[in-house]
């Protein structure tokens, strides 16, 4: 999994509340256990019309925010199903952090373990950064983990609390695989003690 220090880009706003999984990934792309792929079909029926045509008006269609790797949105994002092809497909299209007032929370559990930063935030916070975000291509947003802090265009500055274990599996790029390969020797030690102790097993 890719570490998560600081992250400085465009933010998108998306003002919309309860944005459930199957808006941000619909199920008929659920069939792959890939990765990778996904982010063309991220919120696929807000981005295209029925023929396959990009929306002109949708957030991610605009030209300011093709590349953006931050999203401010509205309450409950994630809601919905618990699919981890939620966090790949937004992972995929270039997302790494997602500013919102409140999550599901099978949702922003998976986010961590994607290598993606939830963060929680007051309302009122999260509509300075959605003005913020509303201003395309400055809309340029600096995230730093290690210091907890979001900084706007203006330089405003905006703490925010994160859990220090998965701070610390964010900033070392560890997922769950990688937890237990840091406990190899431990485990390797444990195998080989029981294979002496128990050969018949």
């Amino acid at each position: 999994m890719e570490k998560f220090t600081k992250l400085t880009g465009i933010a998108a706003p998306l003002p919309l509340i309860n944005v459930d999984t199957d808006m941000i990934i619909p199920k008929q792309f659920l069939k792959t256990i890939k990765r990778s792929g996904l982010g063309v079909n991220l919120f696929d029926e807000m981005r295209y019309d029925d023929d396959g045509n990009e929306i002109a008006d949708f957030v991610l269609n605009k030209p300011a925010y093709r590349n953006a790797e931050i999203l401010v949105a509205g309450d409950n994002f994630g809601c919905g199903s618990s699919r981890e092809h939620a966090p790949w497909a937004l992972l995929d299209f270039g997302i790494r952090c997602v500013i919102a007032p409140s999550f599901a929370d099978i949702f922003f559990n998976n986010c961590f373990k994607n290598g993606i930063l939830p963060i929680v935030l007051p309302q009122e916070q999260v509509d300075l950064l959605m003005d913020d975000a509303e201003r395309g291509a400055n809309a340029v947003v600096s995230v730093d983990l290690e210091n907890q802090t979001i900084t706007g265009p203006d330089g405003g500055e905006i703490h925010f609390e994160v859990d220090a274990f998965r701070k610390h599996c964010l900033l070392n790029g560890l997922d769950d695989i990688g937890l237990t390969l840091e406990k190899a020797a431990s485990i390797e030690a444990f195998e080989t003690k029981a294979a002496q102790e128990r050969p018949w097993v």
